[in-house]
């Protein structure tokens, strides 16, 4: 949880810095009781040494009474020894206590560490010259004290240091987990509210108290929930769509079918089956024309394929196409291309099923023996297919690219989607689709204009 991980990464270098700071505490409290302890054990060693005499023969002796060494080794809590030795080395008085290392010695006072007895303790040397002035005589005084005081002494600093930061720490962590309770607020309640969403709510979420850290990842989430909502509302219209379309068509099928399997009458059954053929060619004209309409969707398109292609080549191509049609219509179905190459970035299948469905619509709804013409410009790179049929009104211009929209009064078969498919074609290569009217007034001039918008980014 991102609770555990923040009060980790707040924790863990707290309690790194209380064992660095407990470790570095330590060490200096101890050397401040060295220090305190080791001026006494001086004093101690000089005490003894201001009781040295020089002994008849020019020997050394000890004149230290029974009571002044209770005074001076007495100690309630640490055991004192000494060991006075004279100028050769030889022992004189007290325990037999090591020298310093060796290397270590100074000419005065030399401190260290070293065992009496298999107690450790803390060692001072102090070494004396002889002086005939003041009747001194050379000898070397060693005082040893076991280290209890010290290590109390040290504990009790580092506690007294150590302690405060520790109640620092805890107070540290609690008030963090509280601001991380507090800071994380907001996030539990976004938490909360997508969780408490029915599947089918796609609306954006609103939060206006989350960190301006969440917010990015507010607005990505939003998009998301935007694009998921798009392809589920074109999935759904396209069923829609296709139910609409087909519930008639497979009606009218499947009645022709049982009419043809009750009759008996050869030349009515042929009638039923040519009916039920013309409705199974209408089905597979819907339907094909249903899976171009959703292959040709703004979102199932990002990843459209465009390359360099010529519109002259393409339009005559598609014209030459349609001659067949429309001359069983008594149309006639020219071209009129530019003289040299109008190139576009463009996918040829769908821009040739864009012409298609212009054509199509021209040669289906023009006027019986009248002229359709498709027509090259560049400048920008534009086709018309210009036909001189019944002008559409002014009030229909944009409701005829409706999906499955169709003029009143026109009792020439469709699906109502060629259009629709053209103009989502367009759409998808930066181009527009428009209806215009013609230079002299009569019949419908659909235009693709190219370059006029920009395409959508491929996915």
């Amino acid at each position: 949880m991102l609770r555990k991980q923040l009060l980790a990464w707040l924790l863990l270098p707290l309690l790194l810095l209380l064992a660095v700071d407990t470790f570095v505490s330590y060490w200096v409290a101890l050397r401040f009781a060295q220090r305190a302890y080791d001026r006494a054990l001086v004093e101690i060693a000089r005490d003894i040494s201001l009781h040295l005499k020089p002994a008849d023969g020019g020997g050394v002796t000890l004149d230290l009474s029974a009571d002044a060494r209770d005074i001076l080794l007495g100690d309630l809590t640490d055991r004192i020894f000494f060991e006075v030795t004279g100028p050769a080395g030889v022992a004189l008085a007290g325990e037999t206590i090591e020298g310093p290392p060796e290397g270590s010695a100074s000419e005065r006072e030399t401190f260290y560490h070293g065992t009496v007895r298999g107690l450790r303790v803390r060692i001072v040397q102090f070494a004396m010259d002889a002086d005939a002035p003041t009747a001194r005589v050379a000898a070397v005084v060693r005082v040893a004290e076991t280290e209890v005081k010290r290590n109390r002494l040290a504990r009790e600093i580092l506690l007294s240091v150590v302690l405060p930061q520790a109640l620092l720490i805890v107070v540290a962590v609690v008030v963090g987990w509280l601001a991380v309770l507090y800071g994380l607020a907001p996030l539990e309640r976004l938490r909360r509210a997508v969780a408490e969403r029915s599947p089918g709510d796609f609306s954006a979420i609103v939060a206006d108290d989350v960190p301006g850290e969440v917010r990015p990842l507010l607005r990505a989430t939003n998009e998301l929930l935007a694009q998921l909502d798009e392809a589920l509302t074109l999935q759904q219209r396209f069923i829609a769509d296709a139910a609409h379309q087909l519930k008639t068509p497979i009606a009218v099928l499947k009645t022709q079918l049982e009419l043809a399997i009750r009759e008996e009458d050869p030349v009515r059954m042929r009638e039923a089956l040519a009916q039920a053929s013309a409705g199974h060619e209408r089905i597979s004209r819907v339907v094909s024309q249903l899976l171009s309409l959703a292959r040709n969707e703004p979102e199932a398109s990002r990843s459209v394929p465009r390359g360099p292609l010529d519109l002259n080549a393409l339009a005559f191509d598609v014209a030459s196409t349609w001659v067949p049609e429309a001359l069983k219509r008594g149309i006639d179905l020219g071209f009129e291309g530019t003289d040299g190459a109008v190139t576009v970035q463009g996918d040829v299948s769908r821009l040739r099923e864009m012409l298609d469905n212009l054509v199509d619509n021209a040669v289906r709804y023009g006027r019986q023996g009248g002229h359709v013409t498709v027509k090259v410009g560049a400048a920008p790179a534009r086709i018309d297919v210009i036909d001189d049929g019944p002008a559409i009104p002014p009030a229909e211009r944009e409701r005829i690219f409706e999906r499955f929209h169709r003029m009143l009064g026109n009792e020439v078969g469709g699906s109502g989607l060629g259009l629709a498919i053209a103009r989502e074609i367009a759409r998808i290569h930066g181009a527009t689709l428009e209806l215009h009217d013609t230079a002299d007034g009569a019949g419908n001039s659909f235009r693709v204009v190219f370059g006029a918008t920009r395409p959508p980014e491929r996915g």
